[in-house]
């Protein structure tokens, strides 16, 4: 079986978090630091073909947890949001799963926190209500349980200071100082009728 040895390991400058191996003198694949460290790998071994060809495949599939951890870094992602991230770079099941279990076990992954900071996002900047923050984390699949056991945890009068900050936002507009077109918007928005007339109300009286 002919051999080939590794020549030279060296820190690429665009990404300093690879390294390219070259063998024979000639590139042959690059890994992260941590598959680096993993692979052993040193200066002066010595590999088969069957050998780079497995590295060469390690390194497709190191590539692909890297830009994982990059979409996730950009901001809190859902397990089904990163999935379908993983799905569409046509990641293998096996690969999928195994990215999912990393990023797992450094806690990149974990879906109720994602529900609590997604709530207090919506709560903070964009208030709105109840029925839409349900209807748009449905849309990233996470599970009905979940949102509940958030969602209940939250403070009661949460959608109600939530119903006024909207209401106080779009009296600011022209065409909602009419009270019907409020009011559909607000249903629209998730809103209970009875609480947008009680708060509507309220806003006239005040």
């Amino acid at each position: 079986m002919a051999y080939m040895k590794i020549t030279s390991i060296q820190q690429q400058q665009k990404r300093s978090d690879r390294y390219s191996i070259f063998v024979d003198g000639k590139y042959a694949f690059s890994l992260s630091e941590s598959a680096l460290l993993e692979s052993k790998l040193i200066r002066g071994q010595e590999l088969s073909n069957e050998m780079v060809a497995e590295y060469k495949k390690l390194s497709a599939d190191d590539k692909l947890y890297s830009r994982a951890l990059q979409y996730v870094a950009m901001r809190p992602r859902t397990q089904w949001e990163i999935q379908t991230y993983l799905e569409r770079k046509q990641a293998s099941p096996a690969l999928t799963e195994t990215i999912l279990n990393k990023l797992r076990n450094i806690d990149l992954i974990h879906d109720e926190q994602f529900t609590r900071a997604f709530v207090a996002d919506r709560r903070l900047l964009r208030p709105t209500s109840r029925r839409k923050i349900i209807a748009e984390l449905r849309k990233k699949h996470v599970e009905a349980e979940v949102i509940e056991k958030v969602l209940n945890q939250a403070e009661s009068h949460d959608e109600t200071i939530a119903l006024h900050e909207v209401i106080a936002r779009k009296r600011r507009q022209a065409k909602y100082k009419d009270n019907l077109k409020l009011m559909q918007y607000l249903a629209r928005q998730g809103f209970n009728y009875s609480d947008i007339k009680a708060a509507l109300q309220e806003n006239d009286q005040a």
